[in-house]
């Protein structure tokens, strides 16, 4: 019983770590190592488990030609379930019939030029062709090549076309701005679904569908496998759906790696933008982003008019706080005029060390909000005007994971502390407390989603463990308006150089391959 659970327990910490499944022989090591038993109890106890359907163990043998022993794939039975569940959603998605009814492609984009009265370039034309032409399809960029205004033209015709259309975003703040972009209201997954905590999970699904007939995702790269499994079986079969992310940021926090094994299944039509366009040429965090994305370190001329991207050396871990906590009280505001507080984020790869998102929030909160009353709560203070984040959802508070608020009252008495977030205040009793982190300093996994006026970010080699392109990248483009590095461009190039993300077991991509529907932009 004990080797039981602590299988269990692997698969889980494994799903943490972002793996739908592990492999077999790999699974039965890690489980030996943590338990200190043989194999063959390891062996059994894994039997027992799928027996009870605890757990799927699937052979992935592609053919008996290249047939290896034990080349099987173990899930946790609700990864199985959801990983399964999305191939057949999309199968049925890509195959049935749509309900808006067949345009004439050409003449609706010369229409929505001048509608927009602007000129579309070529991918972005493709882009559009494809969401009129396809059931399901994809859409993937980096800033600056036009991801905006494909959706808002593709808005535009099908709003003359009479259809239901929703748009949503897996965050709160990635739903804001997805609003402001399009004039039109977006929410977030959950809140589309209608998830209740009371009645126990999402409200929407096969058996009562969204009602839509086209359905738009933006930063589709941070869904994660369950949450796609429960918007899949929402989307009626007769919507059609685009789907709007960058694949080139860090994958979903949960397991999975969705959007990437649907682009390289080659089983979704994709329209893949890479040209930056002139007004963003002119932004040089939109210029070095992409020259990150290719693996180039940027070169860095601090002093060139209207420059939005900053680079200062420092090697020494404590002289880089000292910069930091300078820059975020007195640098930036004066020269750019930011607010220290509500404008300025600081994005940390790591939690722990002088740089890391624990000690950077405990340094700019003495700098930023040096009142000394506050409520005292483990190791953290709170005080009225912190900025803080909600760190897991609370659908009781209409609060999710990664929202942004600034605490507005705290009542001793009433044992009660205030949060605004966008001008809403939300209740936490003391005990509610643990939901909330200071959010001067966030680490870069929790910004996804997110953009920023302006944005500070150390990388130092000390952090070389962490220091990922993909990383590097979804940092520099949180910052709308400017983004000052702080660090060694040793590290930075550490980071750059090493596109080795992480790998993550996930057998999506050969689930959808089989589906075979032939791909658009091929």
């Amino acid at each position: 019983m004990r080797v039981e659970a602590g299988i269990l327990y692997v698969l889980n910490q494994l799903s943490d770590e972002g793996h739908v499944f592990y492999p077999y022989e790999p699974l039965i090591k890690k489980s030996q190592e943590i338990l200190g038993v043989g194999r063959n109890v390891v062996v059994e106890a894994l039997g027992n488990i799928a027996v009870e359907r605890k757990i799927i163990v699937e052979d992935i043998n592609k053919s008996t030609e290249e047939f290896k022993e034990n080349n099987k794939a173990v899930y946790l039975a609700k990864f199985h379930l959801c990983e399964t569940s999305i191939s057949d959603r999309l199968k049925i998605l890509l195959t049935a019939p749509k309900s808006v009814r067949p345009v004439a492609s050409e003449r609706a984009i010369d229409w929505v030029q001048r509608q927009l009265n602007i000129t579309l370039a070529e991918k972005q034309v493709k882009a559009i062709h494809s969401a009129l032409t396809n059931k399901v399809m994809i859409i993937t960029g980096g800033p600056g090549t036009g991801k905006t205004t494909i959706i808002n033209a593709v808005l535009k015709i099908f709003s003359r076309l009479n259809v239901k259309t929703l748009l949503a975003a897996p965050t709160g703040r990635a739903a804001k701005r997805m609003s402001e972009t399009t004039g039109h209201e977006a929410k977030t997954i959950h809140r589309l679904l209608e998830f209740s905590f009371i009645k126990g999970g999402f409200q929407k699904n096969q058996d009562k569908p969204l009602n839509c007939d086209l359905l738009i995702l933006d930063e589709a790269s941070m869904i994660d496998t369950i949450l796609m499994h429960h918007l899949l079986k929402a989307v009626p079969s007769s919507a059609t759906a685009i789907l709007v992310g960058d694949v080139n940021q860090l994958p979903s926090v949960g397991a999975g790696n969705v959007l990437n094994d649907m682009i390289t299944s080659g089983a979704v039509p994709v329209v893949e933008l890479n040209e930056i366009f002139r007004q963003a040429k002119a932004s040089r965090i939109i210029v070095n982003a992409h020259k990150i994305n290719n693996g180039i370190v940027p070169s860095f001329e601090n002093e060139i008019p209207n420059n939005d991207f900053y680079f200062i050396r420092q090697e020494d871990p404590q002289k880089v706080l000292e910069i930091i906590l300078e820059l975020t009280k007195t640098r930036i505001p004066r020269r750019f005029g930011f607010d220290p507080v509500d404008d300025i984020q600081v994005l940390t790869p790591m939690h722990k060390g002088v740089v890391g998102a624990v000690n950077l929030n405990m340094e700019l909160q003495k700098t930023l909000n040096p009142v000394q009353d506050g409520i005292v709560r483990g190791n953290r203070n709170f005080r009225v005007n912190d900025k803080v984040m909600q760190i897991r959802n609370n659908y009781d508070k209409e609060v999710f994971n990664g929202d942004i608020g600034r605490i507005t009252g705290i009542q001793p008495e009433g044992y009660q502390v205030i949060v605004t977030y966008d001008g809403r205040d939300v209740a936490y009793e003391f005990s509610d407390l643990d939901e909330i982190v200071l959010a001067y300093a966030v680490s870069v996994h929790k910004s996804q989603g997110s953009e920023y006026p302006a944005v500070v970010i150390p990388i130092l080699t000390q952090h070389y463990i962490l220091l990922q392109r993909n990383l590097i990248y979804t940092a520099i483009t949180r910052g709308r308006n400017l983004v000052v590095v702080v660090g060694t461009r040793n590290a930075l190039a550490i980071g750059i150089n090493n596109d080795k993300t992480k790998k993550r077991f996930t057998y999506l991509k050969h689930r959808l391959t089989k589906l075979s529907v032939p791909n658009f932009e091929g």
